[in-house]
């Protein structure tokens, strides 16, 4: 189950948080795609759980590791997200929602870490390894220190606006699927998004 996550910390296209800011997203799964893994997944069929690992570890990955867990707690903690999803598969009752089912079983994985080593084995998202060289090097060393600066001003977000902007706009979670995941509200969801992306915003007209 275990994958090279490392290579793939800034795979991705940008996702705009408004006029002036933009961080790396996943690709979206369709809600159809979602229906008829969940049905297999349901049948027990093993090569649609290769193919559930297969499609959504790098997300689960990225979404420990932008939420401040290290390499080494990321890549236990999304392991761990996948077993559980697996054990309690019959759960989900709506096969359209895996994304977001997967996604509070991976915050709930989170938040139980939490508790129990107190922010132990914790570090910021700038701690990402750089992208590789593209042809137009200039172009490249451009996009990376914007998503440079990017990265750090996530990471000096207060923990609870950080968690809003990761689940919304970077694992593209709906507002009801990253509230259910985040444990709040919808309107505290909301304005969460709001705080962090004015202080997002802040950063950039600063910089």
């Amino acid at each position: 189950m275990e994958k090279d996550s490392r290579a793939t910390e800034q795979t991705g296209t940008a996702a705009h948080l408004g006029p002036e800011v933009a961080v790396e997203q996943s690709v979206p799964v369709s809600a159809e795609d979602s229906l008829a893994l969940a049905g297999r997944l349901r049948r027990g069929e093993q090569a649609a759980a290769g193919e559930f690992v297969d499609r959504y570890y790098e997300r689960v990955y990225l979404f420990m590791r932008a939420i401040g867990h290290d390499r080494q707690i990321s890549e236990d903690l999304t392991q761990e997200t996948f077993l559980r999803a697996w054990h309690h598969i019959g759960q989900l009752r709506d096969g359209k929602a895996l994304n977001g089912w997967l996604f509070r079983i991976a915050g709930n994985v989170s938040r139980l870490h939490r508790r129990r080593y107190k922010g132990r084995g914790t570090v910021n998202i700038d701690g990402f390894e750089p992208a590789a060289a593209g042809p137009d090097e200039s172009l490249r060393v451009g996009q990376q220190e914007q998503f440079d600066h990017l990265q750090q001003a996530v990471a000096r977000l207060p923990w609870k606006l950080r968690q809003a902007v990761v689940l919304h706009y970077m694992e593209q979670l709906t507002i009801t699927e990253a509230a259910e995941t985040a444990g709040i509200r919808e309107g505290t969801l909301k304005s969460r998004l709001n705080r962090g992306l004015e202080a997002l915003r802040k950063e950039v007209a600063d910089e």
